[in-house]
Formats: C-alpha cells, structure tokens, sequence
C-alpha cells in the first residue's frame, strides 16, 4: 500500500521493513551461493596442482564409406497403381535420445554492480554479442606447468569476470543456442578478448565453459594448452582421448599425445550435439529461390534462407550416438525448421493442402521434393558425405537421397501433423508416413502399432506406396523420428 502526503507518495513503513528484510535474506543467500563457487574453484585448482597424466590419442572413426544408389525416375506414361500391401520385415529399429536440457551453471549468477562498465563486442555466425569485460583484467597464463594453470585460474574472480559470464548465459538464453552453438560463441569470445590460438584465449575459454555447467578437461602438450570437451556422441574423423571412460575432443586441432588434467568441476554435464531450439542467428538473407512441383504447378515454394544458420550448420560435426551410425540422420531429420523459413513457405503451403486428404497432400509434398531438386553425389560437391539439415537443402542447388527424406519428414510432420520415420537401405535413405485416415496402399512397415507407407523422394515420380526397385526391404534398418 502507499500512502500519499502532500501530493507526493511515501511508502508503506511495514511494507519497507519487510522489503528489507527480504533483500538482506537474498544477499546472504547470494553470499552463500558466492562463497560455495568460490570454494569449488578453490578445491578445483587445488586438484589443478596435481601431477598431470598423460595420454595417447584416440584415431579418428571414419565416416562408412557406402556406395550411393543413384536416383530412379518413373516414366511419364507410367499410371500404374502402387503395388499391393507389401508388409517390410524390421531388421533393426532406432530410437534416437531425445535432446538433453542445457548444463546450468553450479550455481546460479548473480550480476555484480558496476560503475559505468566496460563491455567487449564481439561477433559469430554473423551474429554480434556483447559482454561486461575489461581486457585490464585479463588473465595471462606465462607457462602450462601445473601451477601455473591454477595460479591463473585463481585470478578469475566474481568481480573481473562474473557479469562476462552472466552475459554469455544470457546470450544462450536469449538467443536459444544449442550446447555447439555456445561453444562457438563462448570460443569467438574467448579469442577476441586474449587473441586467437594464445594459451590466455584457452584458458578462459575453459573457465566460461566450465563454469556454465559443461564437462571439460585441460591439457597440454607443453608448450600450448588445449581444452578438451566431453560429450556422448562419437564424432566421426576427429581424434579423441578417453578419459574415465569418456570420451573427449578438442575445439581445435588435438597433437597424438598429451598430458592431460583429470580435475572435474562439481555439477559438469556432456555436451550435446542434438540441435532442439530455434536459434536466433542476426538475419543475413541467402538468395531466393522458387522449388516447384512438377506434377502438381501449385505446390510450390520461395524462400530465402539466412546464411548466418548455414555457416552455424558448416561448423556442425557429423556424429552418431550409442555406437550406431543411423543416429546421425535423426539428428538432422529432428532439429526443428527455422522459424524465419517455415514462416516464409509454411502459410502458403498450408493453404495450398487445405481441404486434401491426407494421401493427396502428402503425394503433393513428395512429388515437390522429388522434382524440384537437383540430384547430386555429396563426393562430387562436396569431397564426401555430408548429410543436410532441412533449411540446407532449401538453400543449396544440390542435393541426395538422404537430404530429400530429411527435408520431406520434416514438411509431412510440420504441415500434415503425421509422424514419420527414415529408412535406411545401403547406399539410400528413403521414409514413410503413418497415414491416419483411410488404409493407403503400399509397401508398409509396423512400428509401435502404426502403419507406416513408403515415401520416396529419390524415386522420382513414384507415387506414395512405392519402394525404390533395387532396394531389399527384408533388410531394411528403421529409423524413429520424433
């Protein structure tokens, strides 16, 4: 309640003696939190000092080399129905792990008061950034003996360097940037505030990772340090070193040998390769494009994709997880469609479907996807395989078999609402639909009670229903999309 005096308010005596008790509760609490994090780097640097172990490399997993099962095209005269209901024998069903929730911090960050701060500007993907940092308190690292790493390490204190790292955790907030996103940005920061490939530029790289809540480890070979992160998935053609029985890799190029800190930071978490947010990339507009269905002239799209979320994609590693290597496709096939795209060809496309069934809207899709695109092998564009998040295909002239099935999963499950699943063949990537109205013809496979009908986007102008000729459906691997 306030209570006015002479025209002017004057607040509630009771209602002031309880605000200031519950300020003066928030900062002791504050203060707890405070001194508990500093203890943890105490003990954490403490650990720092003790004898470094050394390791030999993990090689590289090579991406599998298959041979790619070129596109097939229907005849124009050919009007045959699909074939009747061929039921496709499960060799192998996977499920793909859902995204994790991002690491917090050990504990939460309190912003500490500053007189007229300094900031520091910096810039990745194309998007700019900004933190409270004054390169006065930058720490410098002299050599990577043991105790000079935690002698520098004690030098990062609440007040030099906690609003530098309320700002990153509210850049990843705010921008909703995936565990690899963050990363990126947290490594553009560290190099603009201490100089790229500089062991300062390192360290403090590790120290923002660290204490947002990833698991890493610091290493040396020495004369440079390194930081090595820890995640669950395999990353193909990059070395790694196991440590504890995890695996870690390095955001640069790694030597074969190093010794390596086992130190952990209390809270830690892997990071995650899974890709579930809608990024918030600065707009750098890619040039438009019009995809086109060739049987059906009004299904068609334009669209102009944001060149900052390509670079983002190009930095993207290609891995597996669980030790199978048809997981990498469902991570690609699950992240979500840009907003800005879906808002460009989504409203016209759905307006294009209204009023189909759901076997005519999605032979609309699948005959765009199949004919709007240019066929190319990966290892004629690009020198090897490389699979495509959905908005690459919409921006690149050239795409595959695996490409095509990522992009139409993506439009069935965003526009129609009917859950999908890729199947995987050696050498090609095709999909199928679970249709729920009517009982559509085709080659089918069951899947937690779900019919699901093959939709092909390589097997140019076959109707739903239809497997690619070539392809073994008794040994066909199914891969569950969400």
């Amino acid at each position: 309640m306030l209570l006015w005096v002479a025209g002017v308010h004057a607040q509630n005596p009771q209602k002031s003696k309880l605000q200031d008790s519950f300020d003066a509760f928030r900062k002791g609490l504050h203060e707890d939190f405070d001194n508990f994090r500093q203890q943890c780097m105490q003990e954490y640097a403490q650990f720092v000092r003790n004898p470094w172990v050394e390791f030999d490399h993990v090689k590289p997993v090579p991406l599998p080399k298959v041979q790619p099962v070129p596109p097939v095209v229907v005849p124009e005269e050919d009007t045959r129905p699909p074939i009747e209901d061929r039921p496709i024998v499960i060799e192998e069903l996977v499920r793909p792990k859902p995204v994790e929730p991002q690491p917090q911090p050990v504990e939460p960050i309190e912003e500490v008061p500053v007189v007229q701060p300094k900031t520091l500007a910096f810039t990745f993907f194309g998007t700019q950034g900004r933190v409270r940092f004054d390169t006065a308190d930058r720490v410098a690292l002299h050599t990577t003996a043991a105790d000079n790493v935690a002698d520098a390490l004690a030098l990062f204190t609440p007040e030099a360097y906690d609003n530098m790292l309320y700002d990153c955790l509210q850049l990843r907030a705010n921008l909703q940037l995936s565990d690899w996103a963050y990363l990126q940005m947290l490594k553009t920061l560290s190099e603009t505030a201490a100089g790229k490939g500089t062991n300062d530029a390192t360290l403090l790289l590790a120290w923002l990772f660290m204490q947002s809540g990833y698991q890493m480890r610091l290493a040396t070979d020495n004369q440079r340090l390194y930081m090595l992160y820890a995640t669950r998935h395999t990353i193909y053609g990059q070395m790694s070193y196991t440590i504890d029985n995890t695996c870690y890799y390095g955001v640069e190029t790694l030597p074969s040998r190093l010794f390596i800190c086992k130190a952990a930071f209390p809270h830690e978490r892997a990071l995650s390769l899974l890709v579930g947010t809608q990024q918030r990339f600065a707009d750098n507009a890619g040039t438009r494009r019009t995809i086109t269905s060739k049987r059906y002239s009004d299904i068609s799209m334009q669209v102009s994709v944001n060149k900052n979320l390509m670079d983002f994609y190009s930095s993207y590693p290609t891995s597996m997880t669980d030790g199978n290597m048809m997981t990498r496709w469902a991570m690609y096939a699950n992240t979500p469609m840009d907003a800005a795209v879906a808002r460009q060809v989504y409203p016209t496309l759905r307006q294009k479907l209204s009023g189909l069934s759901q076997l005519e809207a999605v032979e609309r899709l699948l005959n765009m996807v199949q004919t709007g695109f240019e066929y190319e092998y990966d290892d004629k564009v690009w020198g090897g395989d490389r699979a495509f998040f959905a908005e690459e295909s919409l921006y690149y002239p050239y795409c595959d078999c695996e490409d095509r099935s990522i992009l139409l999963t993506r439009l069935v499950r965003d526009l129609l609402g009917l859950k999908c699943l890729l199947i995987y063949y050696p050498g090609h990537l095709a999909a199928a639909v679970a249709f729920t109205e009517g009982n559509v013809a085709g080659d089918y496979l069951t899947v937690d009670g779900r019919r699901y009908v093959v939709t092909d986007g390589t097997y140019i102008g076959a109707p739903v229903g239809r497997t690619m000729p070539g392809m073994d459906n008794k040994t066909a691997k199914v891969i569950v999309l969400e």
